[in-house]
């Protein structure tokens, strides 16, 4: 029986305002560069797999500034090569930097709180897990969720980054159940799927851009609308 369901944050219950895609756009353009939207999806998955390989082993909090725009120059890159488009490593540094100069705001998505009020109503304990540097009841109070999460685990409390077990021990110890009493679910499947996996945690993945369509080794899902019916069909 299930009893906790732990979510990711970015790319899970949260998004950028302007669209990802709105602002690689803006940056783009004054260099000359046109994106399509479906590519820079698919890019920004190719990227936000990089950045999960790389907290694996180096993680950015512990990277100076230099270091740190070294790695998002190759991040970067990766992005823009999802609409077919290569740069030089230096070009796609100064654009991250264009990136960085647009105002923009994480926001909570459309279908998530709904559908975490009808997980509430469920008696179950929902946590979240993030590899954001920062405080777990910081995010939960930026967001509006203390309402709606009971607690918040972050790789800057633990001091391991999402896939190591014990960011994910962390949620479990805090939500008082057992690994194959929780799911997981997040829009990774390094971070997210490995972790969870890992740890013997059912994972689901939130595939929200469809960049992993071919998935079958859990269960995969493209709103949080489809949520209920994962967790009906694994009770």
């Amino acid at each position: 029986m299930i009893k906790a369901v732990f979510f990711d944050l970015y790319g899970t219950l949260a998004g950028f305002s302007p669209s990802r895609y709105e602002i690689q756009s803006a940056a783009c353009a004054q260099f000359g560069i046109v994106l399509t939207e479906h590519g820079t999806l698919r890019g920004y998955g190719k990227a936000d797999a990089l950045m999960t390989r790389q907290n694996a082993t180096f993680p950015l909090r512990d990277m100076n500034e230099e270091e740190i725009y070294d790695f998002f120059k190759q991040y970067e890159r990766k992005v823009i090569l999802g609409s077919g488009v290569d740069v030089d490593l230096e070009t796609a540094g100064e654009i991250w930097r264009a990136v960085r100069a647009i105002p923009y705001d994480m926001v909570i998505l459309d279908d998530v709180v709904p559908n975490l009020i009808t997980l509430k109503n469920r008696g179950l304990v929902l946590g979240l897990i993030s590899n954001m540097n920062s405080f777990g009841r910081d995010l939960l109070e930026k967001f509006e969720l203390q309402k709606h999460i009971d607690f918040a685990v972050t790789s800057r409390e633990v001091g391991m980054e999402k896939p190591h077990p014990k960011i994910f021990e962390r949620a479990l110890d805090l939500s008082r159940v057992l690994p194959i009493e929780s799911i997981h679910v997040g829009d990774q499947i390094g971070s997210d799927v490995d972790g969870a996996e890992r740890s013997g945690i059912t994972p689901v993945l939130l595939d929200r851009d469809r960049n992993h369509t071919t998935f079958d080794r859990y269960s995969r899902i493209e709103s949080m609308d489809e949520l209920v019916s994962v967790l009906d069909s694994l009770e």
